[in-house]
């Protein structure tokens, strides 16, 4: 925003960080605050602490102390955010993603060589994980965690971990359970989603479906076509028992096969053409098959007669291609009609303009600090800043936390 703009605005985004930043209990927290929302939102090509303070006529050490020294309640203006953000998105869904934050050295938390999406290869970075709440027309983070490379721990690690200021408590965790541990942090204020999406990454890992699982979540799942299944009417056999050890666990005789060979085996004509969302020239949609089997693989949860509960399979096989090129998973109901099961499955292309945002626009990948509390501070401000630029979009009043 060009400085005219955010005057104009000035009334509102005074209202906006009073009610998020309400667990800032000191006046010199609040104050800082509005300078590095201010700061975030006025035009200028780096986000960075000192090039924001230029603009915002402050010495930079206010915002540095503020970022990576303080000790403000991030967690509490986090809750407060999403709230707010699901007030204002009414979202269908959740979605869980990751990004890369390119670094040029080795200084930054979590910095490694490792694969990026947002590269496109294996690179100098940081991984952030995310989850957003999303509609057909908004969307916005929620949450954020840090991903720390097995690298960042062990006795090698000490003094690294020691200048990144990170916590004894966090250590190397999957990116699956970085997710996890924000559903179950939204959960501990009241927030669930409806159901929750995912890229093959987190939807072909047996440990995170068996996570939303035991926790009672419905998803839709990108998969990848390797995964295998048992067909919709396999059915588990019981072993004679000998009368020795143990009794032996029910079991399928048949061997599972690919998510590719049971959409190839049931063929292009058992499918319909959906459209799940218009586009800006025309209604997007393709030809999907959508099937019933029985996810195997590691993990499954059979029932206690040995029956794997049956899961929606979705495969989006375009005109003109030789075989499906998409596959999804999901534990939704079987009645659910296949539009709106692949409307669900195609819900991650909002994600993709919230990044595009909040690194262009809001300088999401900007945080040249070093310290592991002051990257998730940052990412939370940067939020707010979407949030507020969201709720302008939507509507000049946005409902705040009951």
């Amino acid at each position: 925003m060009r400085a005219g703009e955010l005057a104009a605005v000035r009334g509102r985004l005074e209202e906006f960080a009073s009610e998020v930043f309400e667990p800032l209990v000191r006046r010199d927290w609040l104050e800082k605050g509005h300078l590095y929302l201010r700061g975030l939102l006025l035009d200028g090509r780096r986000k960075s602490m000192q090039p924001m303070a230029e603009r915002l006529g402050v010495d930079h050490q206010r915002l540095q102390q503020f970022m990576t020294s303080s000790t403000w309640p991030v967690s509490d203006v986090r809750a407060r955010l999403a709230w707010r953000a699901v007030a204002v998105v009414r979202p269908q869904v959740w979605v869980v993603d990751d990004t890369g934050f390119p670094k040029d050295g080795k200084a930054s938390p979590g910095v490694a060589r490792q694969y990026s999406g947002t590269l496109g290869k294996v690179g100098n970075c940081q991984i952030g994980v995310s989850v957003h709440a999303a509609s057909d027309t908004a969307s916005c983070p929620l949450s954020w965690r840090l991903f720390l490379p097995a690298i960042w721990d062990g006795p090698q690690a000490v003094a690294r971990r020691t200048a990144c200021r990170i916590p004894d408590n966090e250590h190397h965790r999957p990116k699956w359970q970085l997710a996890l541990d924000m559903l179950d942090e939204l959960d501990g204020i009241g927030l669930r989603p409806a159901a929750l999406v995912a890229d093959a990454g987190y939807g072909a890992n047996a440990d995170f479906r068996r996570g939303l699982e035991d926790r009672g979540r419905a998803y839709v799942l990108q998969a990848k076509a390797e995964m295998t299944a048992h067909g919709e009417e396999a059915v588990p056999h019981q072993p004679a028992y000998s009368g020795l050890g143990p009794r032996p666990l029910p079991r399928y005789r048949t061997r599972p096969v690919s998510l590719r060979d049971h959409v190839l085996a049931a063929g292009r004509g058992h499918g319909r053409t959906l459209t799940w969302r218009k586009g800006s020239k025309a209604a997007m949609s393709s030809h999907f098959v959508l099937l019933r089997v029985r996810l195997a693989g590691r993990r499954p949860k059979p029932a206690q007669d040995g029956t794997i509960p049956l899961s929606w399979l979705i495969a989006q096989w375009p005109e003109n291609e030789a075989e499906p090129t998409k596959y999804w998973i999901s534990n939704l109901p079987a009645d659910i009609p296949a539009k709106d099961l692949v409307r669900l499955a195609k819900a991650r292309w909002r994600i993709e303009h919230d990044y595009r945002e909040l690194k262009t626009a809001l300088g999401l990948d900007h945080f040249e600090g070093r310290s592991f509390v002051g990257w998730h501070r940052h990412v939370t401000l940067v939020t707010a800043a979407h949030l507020f630029l969201t709720e302008q979009r939507s509507s000049p009043k946005a409902p705040a936390r009951a």
